[in-house]
């Protein structure tokens, strides 16, 4: 496809919606890259190179390629579900393409070859994702501008380990959102609305094997995993969790359109989410705890109060986000003093993606 076409495809409404911030938004990050330089996985060297080995075998070059289905007008499906998809298709892209940045500015950055080797497959595999999504985005003219994106959106600087921690967090939890999809629809393929769903499969386990080197790096330095350290896993851990529900439970439509309850399904992705994590954290949270749900609950209530008020506009408008904001750090805070669960690492990183 020429330039001249591919630039007719490009939105303006789809790619002002990436540009937004908010606490539930993709963001994109930049961090310290003389740590990353200075990381060392020799302790882990084993588990690394096959690692490694599969990067270089490169199973899902040219997975990623759409079919004429794809090209189904999306303006049949019900208006609801045609919001929700779209925003939930330009959510994806970003994400995925903010991770893409990233690892190729780590890339850029570093001269560890370990690092540089691994951070060059990382930004080829997502930015083989967000092409993909933007590209189904573009077949109904609602295509992101990534190159504006990457130029223009605000960037969030984090210390090497919290880039660890939620980069882990994001691939693991990536891979879970999306098998959980794909199984759904497997079993019940009359909830498929869009083909881009038989492509889960495959696209999740690259999101499993970033998320394994991740891990790796984490176990090769240990002292990231101790003292404090918990604490700050565990802040992250309800960071993920507790975005991905509160945005969930504002796509209604769509998950019902996949026969799926967004409580019961965040519930089931959180369970695979932290069964995976046991190879590398050494605190879990207590999901089984009723006031867990129940916090996280408010935490969707807050969030579409402070909706509300933003539509409002104007002093009063602004002064009930201000109050939603300090509802929502506080009920966050109840969620961290909320005992945690502790959990002994074992011998071995990685594991299998049997999900």
């Amino acid at each position: 496809m020429n330039t001249a076409v591919m630039r007719e495809n490009i939105s303006e409404e789809t790619t002002e919606k990436a540009m937004q911030e908010s606490i539930i938004s993709p963001r994109f990050y930049t961090t310290d890259f003389d740590a990353f330089d200075k990381i060392d996985i020799s302790s882990v060297r084993e588990e690394w190179d096959l690692m490694m080995d599969e990067y270089r075998r490169d199973e899902n070059a040219g997975h990623f390629e759409r079919t004429e289905d794809f090209k189904a007008d999306i303006e049949s499906l019900p208006p609801e579900l045609r919001k929700e998809f779209l925003d939930f298709l330009v959510s994806s892209v970003t994400s995925e393409f903010s991770g893409c940045v990233l690892y190729s500015d780590i890339k850029k950055q570093v001269n560890n070859p370990e690092i540089k080797e691994l951070m060059g497959y990382m930004a080829r595999d997502e930015s083989r994702h967000a092409g993909f999504i933007n590209h189904a985005l573009k077949d109904f003219g609602m295509g992101v501008d990534l190159g504006f994106l990457k130029k223009s959106k605000k960037y969030t600087f984090f210390k090497p380990k919290y880039i660890l921690y939620s980069l882990y967090l994001s691939e693991k939890i990536g891979y879970a959102r999306y098998i959980s999809i794909y199984r759904q629809l497997e079993r019940n393929p009359e909830y498929r609305f869009h083909p881009i769903f038989l492509w889960f499969e495959r696209w999740c386990n690259d999101e499993y094997r970033h998320g394994e080197t991740i891990a790796l790096i984490l176990r090769a330095n240990p002292d990231l995993l101790k003292g404090y350290n918990k604490l700050w896993i565990k802040f992250f851990l309800l960071a993920v969790f507790s975005t991905m529900y509160v945005r969930d439970h504002t796509r209604p439509a769509m998950h019902a359109a996949m026969g799926l309850d967004p409580t019961q399904y965040d519930k089931q992705v959180f369970d695979i989410t932290t069964e995976i994590s046991k190879q590398i954290f050494p605190v879990k949270l207590d999901l089984d705890n009723p006031v867990f749900y129940k916090h996280f609950d408010y935490l969707r209530e807050i969030g579409k109060r402070a909706d509300e008020a933003k539509k409002q506009g104007g002093a009063t408008g602004l002064a009930k986000r201000g109050v939603c904001y300090a509802q929502g750090l506080f009920t966050f805070a109840r969620l961290m003093f909320m005992p945690s669960v502790s959990n002994e690492l074992p011998d071995k990183v990685r594991m299998a993606p049997v999900w």
